[in-house]
Parts: structure tokens; C-alpha cells; sequence
């Protein structure tokens, strides 16, 4: 396949999950309809991003995999023919729970899964708490659109991550997200919190020759404790080339559905003319295997 047509669906969500579903269900039949063959949602898109405090009810939003979600998302990827990424919060056994991206396949069926490895714990992001670490390592799922290297979110600022997917034949990286600001934080610091966030991920488009495509969600959400001023995420979901360069990048405070066309032969292209893969000294980086070099 020489070019792939892309879907986005950037959402704001509520407490009410059988809202946030529709509007993504919506989203979904919009970019099908505009040619998508591969749509991508956010980071827990079935509901608020509970993690601004630590509360063992919010377990009870957890489900199995496969599952509801996995049900209906499934008829309506059939129904379409598409491609879809999911995030959902997986409930594996009791008390054991995952922040998990699903691929469901063009008949609807689960192509694979991915539970996300770099559980982050600091102030409105308490995911510890909720989250085991993903125990699958980073594998790309083969898809009939090609193979896909989904991580999630927290992921995204860890170099390791994409090029092990990228060494295992994926043909482009996938962070389905839920990122913003603390609403206290200034503007300058909400800036270069922002152009950290873009600036890494565009970095991996350029270490590995690779499309990247970030999905984060939009709108407000309280701190139900009250703690914190709440999070305002950021939108801005974007899509970057194999050097890095912008080629989408979504409105900061809207929901937005796009579809976009990636260029599949670029990188092959971008390879060719930036070697990486080929110069790379694999008898020289055994220390990263290290917590830290002393």
C-alpha cells in the first residue's frame, strides 16, 4: 500500500460513559466515511481520566478483554470495515488491572494488544495506583493496514520504546493520549511542558524513519478532590512525518475529527537517505540495560 488513510478522533469526555462511547462511535462513522481505513482514539476514551485522584470505586469502570468495549467497538469496526484503536482499562483479574490499547480488526475481531509499560505517578497523574505495568513488551500488531506500533501516552517520552517497535518492523507509531495542564502552571511553563511533549515524539519520528500519530483529548476535568486546579488537556493531536516534519496537528481546545493521508513510501525514502539503522553501534549499548551508570 502505497498511502494509508488515517482517522483522529480528538473528544472531550464526561462522567456520563455511555456519551463519551456515541461521540466516539460518531467520530468513528465520520472518518469512515471520509475514507479512513485506520481510526485512532485517545487515551481511556470511554471515560473521565480518573487518575486525578486515587479511589478504589474506579475500579468498578475496569472490564475484561476481550468485553464490552471490545463487543461493540468490534460490530461497528465490521459494520464499517476499518481499522480501529482502542484504550480501554483493562480488568485482568481482581485487584490486577492495565491501561491497554486493543486493535480490532477490519471483521471486528482483536488483532492484538498492547498494555502500557511506563506507568507515570506524580500530582493529577496517579496512575500507580491504577495500572500494573504491561508485561507484553513492544510488539507491533500485525493488521491488514500493516503493522502497527502502539504504545500509550506516558510511552511517548521514552526513546527505548519506539525504537524497539520500530526494530521489530513497525511501520508507524501509535500513542493514543491524555495529557494537559495543571491549570496553576504558567503560561510559559505550560508552553515548554507543550513543546517538550512534541519535540520528543517528533524525535522518534526522526530516529527510526518513521510516521508517528499522537491522539490526546481535549476540555476541562475537574481535580474531584479539589487538590488541584484540574487538568485542562491540551488537544493538539498531531500526525509527524519520518523527519519529524508536522503534517496535522488538531486545534488546542476543540473536538476535532480528521482524516489524513499518510505517504507509506516516505519511509522508505527518509531510510535510504538517513542510514540510522545501518550505523547503529548494537555492540556498544549494553549499558542501557542499566538503571544508571556509576
Amino acid at each position: 500500500m502505497k498511502s494509508l488513510r488515517v482517522g483522529l478522533v480528538q473528544q472531550a469526555n464526561s462522567a456520563d460513559r455511555a456519551a463519551n462511547i456515541s461521540k466516539s462511535m460518531a467520530g468513528i462513522r465520520a472518518c469512515a466515511a471520509d475514507g479512513a481505513e485506520l481510526i485512532i482514539l485517545q487515551e481511556l476514551h470511554c471515560g473521565l481520566y480518573f487518575c486525578q485522584t486515587e479511589d478504589t470505586t474506579v475500579f468498578d469502570q475496569g472490564e475484561p478483554i476481550p468485553g464490552p468495549s471490545t463487543e461493540a467497538f468490534g460490530a461497528l469496526a465490521a459494520e464499517l470495515g476499518v481499522v480501529l484503536v482502542l484504550s480501554l482499562f483493562e480488568k485482568r483479574a481482581p485487584g490486577l488491572y492495565h491501561n491497554t490499547a486493543v486493535v480490532l480488526e477490519k471483521d471486528g475481531q482483536i488483532a492484538g494488544t498492547y498494555r502500557k509499560m511506563h506507568i507515570p505517578d506524580d500530582p493529577a497523574y496517579y496512575e500507580k495506583f491504577y495500572f500494573t505495568p504491561g508485561d507484553m513488551g513492544f510488539q507491533p500488531i500485525s493488521t491488514s493496514v500493516g503493522k502497527l506500533g502502539v504504545l500509550v501516552c506516558w510511552d511517548q517520552w521514552y526513546p527505548e520504546a519506539a525504537r524497539l517497535m520500530a526494530l521489530a518492523g513497525a511501520e508507524v507509531l501509535i500513542y493514543p493520549t491524555a495529557i494537559g495542564y495543571e491549570t496553576t502552571d504558567t503560561p510559559e511553563e505550560q508552553a515548554r511542558q507543550f513543546g517538550a511533549w512534541q519535540t520528543i515524539q517528533r524525535g522518534h519520528a526522526v530516529a527510526n524513519g518513521l510516521p508517528v500519530i499522537a491522539v490526546n483529548r481535549t476540555g476541562f476535568e475537574p481535580d474531584p478532590s479539589g487538590h488541584t486546579g484540574g487538568i485542562q488537556f491540551w488537544g493538539q493531536s498531531f500526525i509527524a512525518g519520518p523527519q519529524g516534519e508536522l503534517l496535522y496537528v488538531a486545534p488546542a481546545d476543540e473536538e476535532t475529527v480528521t482524516v489524513f493521508t499518510l505517504d507509506r513510501q516516505r519511509t522508505e525514502d527518509v531510510r535510504r537517505i538517513l542510514p540510522f539503522f545501518r550505523d547503529r553501534r548494537i555492540d556498544a549499548y549494553q549499558g542501557l540495560t542499566k538503571r544508571y551508570i556509576d
